[in-house]
């Protein structure tokens, strides 16, 4: 209920007046079915605007960071992501993270959207990197289809580590559906290779430089921890 009330009385409004989406392919989003959106990412605000422009509801997954933060700040931020339906996600990696994916195969087996970032996390500098298989394990694992959605402004919106967003039109692309269905799962070669195939038609679709590197990596890295 409170997904619905977001997107249509408290929030949804004011966004679609304040931002003016501009959306092409939208029509390629199935109106029925299993279906994975996966998307680029650039911004904080990605999680809110795909949901506000789908007709279907959509569930993502976040970082689990946000649903532990302190103060009043923490409590919203909270309150917001348990009240979307969002899914906590430990990304320290491996059995941590499948957690989140089996949810989010529930959520494809019950013939709803969920929605997935295949980088992981956000772009450091707005370039497009290399795709985790997470995405390849729900679409062979389900038999959704997979619909590649470029986000294309959404970093100038809301850069990484400003509250308040500047107030411009966010534009977004959406692909045709990409069926993998025929290809078994379990294969961590084809896993490799279908998140491969969906990272070219995000840099098809965003135009954004591709880097064949993991975001996470190079963040650590940045940060002068060492690299995993």
């Amino acid at each position: 209920m409170f997904y619905w009330l977001l997107k249509y009385v408290f929030l949804g409004p004011a966004m679609k007046c304040l931002f003016r989406p501009d959306v092409s392919g939208l029509e390629n989003i199935p109106r029925s079915g299993p279906v994975i959106l996966a998307c680029n990412h650039l911004s904080f605000s990605d999680s809110i605007f795909t949901p506000l422009v789908v007709k279907r509801r959509v569930t993502f997954v976040a970082k689990a960071e946000y649903f532990t933060g302190k103060g009043l700040k923490g409590l919203l931020m909270r309150l917001f992501f348990v009240g979307a339906g969002t899914i906590p996600v430990d990304r320290s990696g491996g059995q941590a993270a499948r957690a989140a994916l089996d949810t989010q195969l529930r959520v494809l087996r019950s013939g709803n959207i969920a929605g997935i970032y295949p980088e992981g996390t956000r772009s450091p500098d707005g370039r497009l990197y290399r795709g985790k298989t997470g995405v390849a394990r729900l679409a062979l694992e389900s038999g959704a289809v997979v619909v590649p959605i470029a986000l294309l402004n959404t970093d100038e919106i809301q850069p990484t580590g400003t509250l308040v967003p500047t107030v411009k039109r966010m534009r977004m692309r959406v692909g045709r559906p990409m069926d993998f269905s025929g290809r078994p799962a379990g294969d961590r070669f084809v896993e490799r290779a279908v998140t491969d195939e969906i990272m070219y038609e995000l840099m098809t679709l965003t135009g954004r430089e591709y880097v064949d590197v993991y975001a996470s990596t190079l963040k650590t890295v940045g940060s002068g921890r060492p690299g995993p």
